[in-house]
């Protein structure tokens, strides 16, 4: 019993203690009732209000790590309360990283690019951070200083974005239909940035295959692959496979870590799609409407998100609903686990860009 408590019950015991010493001197049994049953209940009335203890007692967690390179086990969250990419440190419970396009390089003209954060993919040997927004913009950022090296604009309530081989980068956006496919400058940028787009159903995710040198995003109710032209100046791309998926409005398609395979979300179900033999299998987690789902190796659960207003939440659970992050008044849209994605890129991968 804490101290809390333990205060709590002497001294509804000294009351009834005095109740007693009345009935003795008073001889009046219906006193003692009165008096008993007026205790007895602002005890109870107090006992169910108690707050129940903090999940987690700040003064024995651990401080968060020194820099992101110490991270252990961190989540990268798009998290559209403050407009930000942020990264959480699950050992101490704290957000100690962000990005801003008001506090990183980004003109102020262009801040509304960035508003509603909703993906951010770790990239270049950990060292970067692919992000887009549902305001239309997308950026290629360093971590270590949060520099934007590259940002453009997309448009359409961009939902997703991936790098291609060359250094390339190809957005996904669901108002207007398309993939946006940009040549990356580094020097020259947002003005004059060249880009192209592919008309595909509901444009929200996009994956791209190492392994098979191919371009994935399952598109409404179809899972399209390409073939992209690797061309530096004009990058483009040409339909390989579309695959029939059930039910409708594909959201979320991320690598399956360690397998060849993809989660895949859509309103209703989350999925698991193995590329070997093409097999789509209901997944073991919550469902419907999962914003997005991220695994990882041995003592890393699969997170998911599941909206609990409009599109967002302000926890990020297991499989089974089981909390792994929490923080009152963020908004976050999607979750991924701070780990290198070796589906996508070789596992040597440093920043580069098509010349």
């Amino acid at each position: 019993m804490n101290r809390g408590m333990w205060t709590f019950w002497s001294t509804c015991c000294f009351y009834i203690n005095i109740v007693f010493t009345i009935m003795y001197s008073m001889k009046n049994i219906i006193s003692f009732i009165i008096c008993f049953a007026v205790i007895s209940g602002a005890c109870a009335k107090k006992s169910s209000n108690d707050p129940p203890p903090p999940a987690n007692n700040p003064d024995t967690l651990p401080d968060p790590p020194a820099s992101v390179a110490d991270c252990k086990k961190c989540i990268i969250l798009s998290e559209q309360a403050f407009q930000r990419v942020a990264i959480a440190d699950l050992e101490s419970k704290k957000i100690f990283w962000e990005w801003t396009p008001q506090a990183s390089n980004v003109k102020a003209e262009h801040y509304k690019w960035f508003n509603n954060i909703s993906d951010a993919k770790l990239v270049y040997n950990n060292q970067y951070i692919l992000t887009n927004a549902s305001g239309g913009g997308v950026a290629l950022i360093r971590i270590a200083d949060k520099k934007t090296v590259f940002y453009a604009y997309a448009g359409g309530n961009t939902h997703s974005a991936e790098l291609l081989p060359d250094g390339n980068i190809v957005s996904a956006s669901s108002t207007g239909n398309y993939l946006t496919l940009f040549t990356v400058d580094t020097l020259h940028f947002p003005e004059n940035v060249y880009s192209k787009n592919i008309t595909v159903d509901f444009g929200h995710n996009v994956v791209w295959d190492h392994k098979n040198q191919l371009l994935w995003t399952a598109a409404g109710k179809q899972l399209l692959s390409f073939q992209y032209n690797f061309n530096c100046t004009q990058p483009d791309l040409t339909l390989v496979k579309s695959i029939p998926l059930p039910g409708k409005e594909a959201h979320d398609l991320f690598p399956v870590y360690g397998e060849e395979a993809f989660w895949l979300t859509n309103t209703t179900n989350v999925y698991k799609f193995t590329l070997a033999g093409e097999k789509l299998e209901q997944a073991d987690v919550l469902q419907p409407n999962i914003k997005s789902v991220s695994s990882g190796p041995a003592g890393f659960p699969i997170i998911i998100i599941k909206p609990k207003e409009s599109w967002w939440t302000d926890e990020v659970t297991d499989a089974k609903g089981n909390g792994v992050y929490y923080e009152k008044g963020l908004k976050i849209y999607k979750a991924r686990w701070f780990l290198p994605n070796l589906f996508s890129y070789p596992a040597d991968h440093a920043i580069h860009q098509c010349k």
